[in-house]
């Protein structure tokens, strides 16, 4: 859940959102051929609630909670099948382990290099970018997804001795 929205209204909206995706998957899954289990939906709802993209061990100990049984081995191979159906995205945080983002519309990624923050943004501006006449001769660019890199507020304010503006 986002701390910055709360209320009735703000919580019915975000689990409406998290059906929607736990649907998306059922749906990809039975295309694929996959079976929708259990475990499976588990480690997906744990990813698809949080919008810090959290790594596979985070995840594993967030399933853990509601399924004590569940396996490391089951949570890593679920997260590499949801990635090849093409359902979550890896996140690769300079030096830190992959870290999994369960929002499959096109978007983009702004880290900290100082906390590993990883926030998401969306810019039109980026999604009409042109491959360079230069990749033509390298084959086909299917999709695009920038990167920035720069200190988020928190740590900017805590360098200065502050607290981050709201």
């Amino acid at each position: 859940m986002n701390p910055n929205k709360c209320g009735p209204a703000a919580m019915a909206t975000e689990q409406s959102e998290l059906d929607r995706r736990l649907l998306q998957l059922a749906r990809a899954c039975r295309r694929a051929g996959l079976r929708v289990t259990h475990q499976r939906l588990e480690v997906f709802r744990a990813l698809a609630a949080s919008q810090e993209h959290p790594d596979a061990e985070t995840i594993y100990e967030r399933v853990r909670q509601r399924v004590p049984t569940m396996s490391r081995d089951t949570v890593y191979r679920t997260l590499c099948m949801l990635e090849r159906q093409g359902l979550i995205s890896r996140v690769e945080v300079l030096c830190e382990r992959a870290r999994f983002d369960s929002d499959p519309t096109p978007h983009h990624h702004v880290v900290c290099t100082g906390c590993g923050k990883v926030g998401d943004f969306r810019s039109e501006h980026l999604d009409r970018f042109r491959v360079p006449g230069e990749l033509k001769s390298w084959g086909r660019v299917d999709a695009l997804h920038a990167e920035l890199r720069g200190t988020c507020a928190e740590c900017l304010a805590r360098a200065r001795g502050r607290r981050p503006r709201d």
